[in-house]
């Protein structure tokens, strides 16, 4: 496709972007290169630096594309729960559900790229680049702090160092569960449905509240201790 044909054609940026999306997923920002792009695209070079100018700056649409309606709907359920509290704390339930449910249900769309483009920020989690990183620490400015402070009201006798670490965890294993799951069959002795986007929330939800709701490690220790031993 020439240069003009592109500037003609609305759809050849969302043509860039989809073909950029899959790429970087497959491959990674390093090792997807503009020809490969301009391959799966069917367009020239010409093409995308008519749209974006640079691959640094095509990758920040590639994110900027979903992300922005991600985070959107992360606080707007956020903002609905805390309509519905009065002020009062949110369940950590509820804070759940609002940054990790919405996360899960734009994975388990297939259709409209919600399911590539959330593998892709899990592969980013896990194998970040500085550009990336810094990249996305901007646009979660607005997102995680308020997150952050509804966890702290919703645990209260949680230091919030403890649930830093706790939210790192969860995001970690989100992201590792949709970034793939080679991992599953190393234990797996027969066929799971991993490839199933929506029985991944199932599993997965719980076991990111229990992880966030689990005792202090010494409260741990203290509440074996004090467990009545039973009669041999």
């Amino acid at each position: 496709m020439s240069l003009t044909e592109a500037k003609q054609n609305p759809d050849t940026r969302e043509r860039i972007l989809d073909a950029a999306e899959a790429l970087f997923v497959e491959h990674g920002f390093e090792a997807t290169t503009m020809r490969l792009i301009t391959g799966r695209a069917g367009v020239n070079l010409a093409a995308i630096n008519y749209h974006f100018g640079s691959k640094e700056a095509l990758i920040q649409d590639v994110f900027r594309r979903r992300l922005t309606w991600l985070n959107e709907a992360r606080l707007s359920a956020l903002e609905r729960f805390e309509k519905e509290a009065r002020g009062a704390p949110l369940k950590p339930h509820q804070i759940v559900e609002a940054f990790f449910g919405v996360s899960l249900r734009m994975a388990a769309d297939t259709e409209h790229g919600g399911h590539t483009f959330m593998r892709l920020l899990g592969r980013t989690y896990t194998e970040p680049s500085a550009f990336v990183r810094q990249f996305l620490a901007d646009e979660y400015a607005a997102v995680v702090p308020r997150f952050k402070q509804a966890l702290f009201r919703a645990l209260p006798d949680v230091p919030p160092e403890e649930i830093l670490w706790r939210f790192h965890f969860m995001l970690g294993a989100m992201s590792y569960a949709i970034a793939g799951t080679d991992a599953l069959q190393l234990v797996a002795e027969h066929e799971l449905d991993e490839k199933d986007p929506e029985a991944l929330s199932r599993r997965l939800m719980p076991f990111l509240l229990g992880g966030l709701r689990a005792p202090l490690a010494g409260q741990a220790v203290k509440a074996k201790e004090k467990t009545p031993r039973k009669a041999a």
